[in-house]
């Protein structure tokens, strides 16, 4: 019964802490001039020292030096440096709360009863992005450290099967859609072997057959049928060359596999994981599939990780690979530690622009928004960060994120309960409000 009178008053304090957030976030941009910034732009122009960026109705105007600013209002950067927003990763943001508390959490379609049962479900045209809570608590959390965008991910679980549903970019502006298109997330691997009958080689026995039956050759009733006709015209969208299709796989022989049969089926394919991926570096720059790595794995957590690497990135981008970065566990709660991913590929030879790169333009090209997001330049959303030094050191902090122009309020539940508790002690009790008696 504790337990519960506990878990009752944490979500309580969870959600007013949102709704405080929420309510202080501006819906009107206001014209605005960054003055004499660092500006990296994350485009061919690079860095430049000390521009100007321009903002008018919400988008970036006109970047470059001695611009004048009109009625705009001013921010003198001081030489600080300027960037994009940054990609937030593979999340469940905005589709989870409370990881161990199940009514929170809406990533995963668990319809059938597992692998190798007549019942096992595959539903492509479930779609995470219609659970998607903009007044999360995680999301001021995660936007207040220069996070601005993130990916939806669905996961594939028991009950479902290696193709885990739709996801789709969210900006963490409170804006309640997605933008830009629907992604398609496949697991494939050890890890998702329970779902093929215990077998990696089955995974693409049931991609083949979900092409087939795409294509008619297996009737809608016939009793091998996996899909519905919603199912059905899901795929269609992405067998074929049509849109983005992100697999989680690691171990080098199975992108190996992914590779082929991508280009044999005419799929867009991205890897997501890739611990393995440098010992296929050539074979995946060739293709021209990105890839999402998680820098930190270094040790062999399972038998598709024994090549890992910290210089996975570094070595992925020499051979000419588009490196992009995301947890290998969907961390939403840690979001905001994804530019310190990026760090440690950079302090393990991935060149530094090439380390923004993979948090700004690279994932914005390969999920399909780079026309509204992850550089600085003329008619791009006007989503940016400045930061208190080098965005890719762990001691950097930012100093103000604008989402569309609004300077959001640079609080969250965190900071809240740090301002709460954390004060001199005034004689009462920390709990209670500074000044009362």
């Amino acid at each position: 019964m504790s337990r519960a009178v506990s878990s009752s008053a944490f979500v309580r304090n969870a959600l007013a802490a949102a709704l405080l957030v929420a309510c202080s976030f501006t819906a009107s941009a206001q014209d605005l001039l960054i003055r004499d910034a660092t500006v990296h732009t994350a485009t061919a122009r690079g860095t430049l020292q000390h521009a100007d960026v321009l903002v008018r109705d919400g988008r970036i105007a006109a970047v470059g030096p001695h611009l004048a600013a009109g009625d705009a209002q001013i921010v003198e950067a001081n030489g600080a440096p300027l960037t994009p927003t940054l990609f937030g990763g593979i999340t469940d943001i905005g589709l989870e709360e409370v990881s161990g508390e199940k009514s929170t959490v809406d990533a995963s379609l668990a319809l059938g009863e597992g692998a190798g049962s007549r019942h096992m479900s595959v539903r492509p045209e479930f779609d995470v992005t219609l659970a998607y809570n903009p007044d999360s608590v995680l999301v001021p959390v995660a936007r207040i450290e220069g996070i601005g965008w993130t990916v939806l991910g669905a996961e594939p679980t028991v009950g479902g099967s290696i193709i885990g549903g739709q996801g789709g970019v969210v900006r963490l502006d409170g804006s309640a859609d997605p933008i830009g298109p629907r992604v398609l997330f496949v697991d494939l691997g050890s890890a998702s072997a329970n779902l093929s009958g215990d077998s990696r080689a089955a995974q693409w026995m049931l991609l083949d057959q979900l092409i087939d039956e795409v294509h008619g050759k297996i009737k809608p009733d016939s009793k091998m049928a996996l899909l519905t006709p919603a199912g059905r015209a899901t795929l269609a969208k992405y067998f074929g060359g049509g849109g983005r299709v992100l697999v989680h796989v690691n171990r080098a022989a199975d992108i190996r596999q992914l590779l082929r049969w991508a280009d044999k089926r005419h799929v867009r394919v991205a890897i997501a994981g890739g611990v393995e991926a440098w010992r296929v570096a050539p074979l995946i720059a060739a293709a021209h599939v990105p890839v999402f790595v998680d820098p930190l794995d270094d040790l062999p957590a399972d038998f598709d990780q024994v090549g890992a690497t910290l210089e996975n990135a570094a070595r992925l981008h020499a051979a000419g690979v588009e490196v992009s970065f995301a947890f290998g566990d969907m961390s939403s709660h840690n979001a905001r530690k994804l530019r310190q991913m990026a760090g440690n590929a950079v302090a393990n030879g991935l060149p530094w622009d090439d380390g923004l790169a993979g948090l700004t333009r690279v994932p914005a090209e390969t999920l399909g928004v780079a026309d509204q997001l992850g550089t600085i330049a003329p008619g791009k959303r006007a989503d940016l960060v400045l930061w208190s030094g080098d965005p890719l050191e762990v001691s950097t902090v930012a100093r103000q994120v604008w989402l569309g122009g609004n300077a959001i309020p640079m609080r969250s539940r965190q900071t809240e309960l740090r301002d709460r508790y954390l004060r001199a002690d005034s004689g009462m009790p920390r709990a209670y409000p500074e000044g009362a008696r």
